[in-house]
């Protein structure tokens, strides 16, 4: 929901630059309060496949136009929406093993989260999949957010140019409400159950794709 905010607000390219560091704000607390429930092995798998989408999406993100990166963003959130949708309600919940899985899914993940900070999309589709519960499924995912998102600054302020001196400005305006948003989180994720969580993450993440579609 956020990224679809920021790009209605900011337009799609430039409000990567705007978020990127207030996703590493939130990141940093993430990785500090659900350390104890990380699963690196999950990490080791996506990390060199979502560094190799990164970099893919670094060069073919130069030549994309707004109105291409915008509609780019909605395509890729509803898809990734129908194929969290079918892992969830797949009558097989065998966990998927093969490397070719994981390989895929971190492909997707680095390029989206560089085009569009939407790695969140198909890394949840595999952590779906994966069935984990819902702390693993958030201190998993903060410590990879983390890697991934520091590994792509560089690219933002030399590459694209998309984090420069209006932009970190705007961004410091906003790191108080992502502080409060991030302890409202903690609280509100305590009530919820796992099976709510995963039906959460598909419900926001398809409003999200549609608000970028009609806009």
């Amino acid at each position: 929901m956020v990224v679809t905010g920021f790009a209605l607000v900011y337009d799609a390219k430039n409000s990567t630059g705007v978020l990127m560091p207030l996703l590493i704000v939130g990141d940093t607390f993430a990785v500090t309060y659900y350390k104890r429930h990380v699963q690196w092995n999950y990490i080791v798998k996506l990390i060199p496949w979502m560094i190799a989408g990164v970099l893919i999406g670094v060069v073919g993100g130069k030549f994309i136009s707004e109105s291409i990166f915008k509609y780019g963003m909605a395509g890729i959130i509803l898809f990734s929406v129908a194929l969290m949708w079918y892992w969830e309600n797949k009558k097989d919940k065998a966990i998927p093993s093969h490397w070719t899985f994981a390989s895929a899914m971190g492909i997707l993940a680095g390029f989206t989260t560089m085009v569009g900070n939407l790695a969140g999309a198909f890394s949840n589709i595999y952590f779906l999949a994966m069935r984990l519960p819902k702390n693993t499924f958030i201190g998993t995912a903060a410590w990879l957010f983390f890697i991934i998102n520091t590994f792509k600054i560089p690219f933002h302020i030399w590459s694209w140019e998309t984090i420069n001196s209006t932009s970190i400005l705007k961004s410091i305006e906003l790191v108080p409400f992502v502080l409060l948003g991030l302890f409202s989180g903690v609280i509100i994720v305590k009530k919820i159950k796992d099976e709510g969580y995963r039906k959460l993450i598909l419900l926001f993440t398809a409003l999200g794709g549609i608000a970028i579609l009609l806009n």
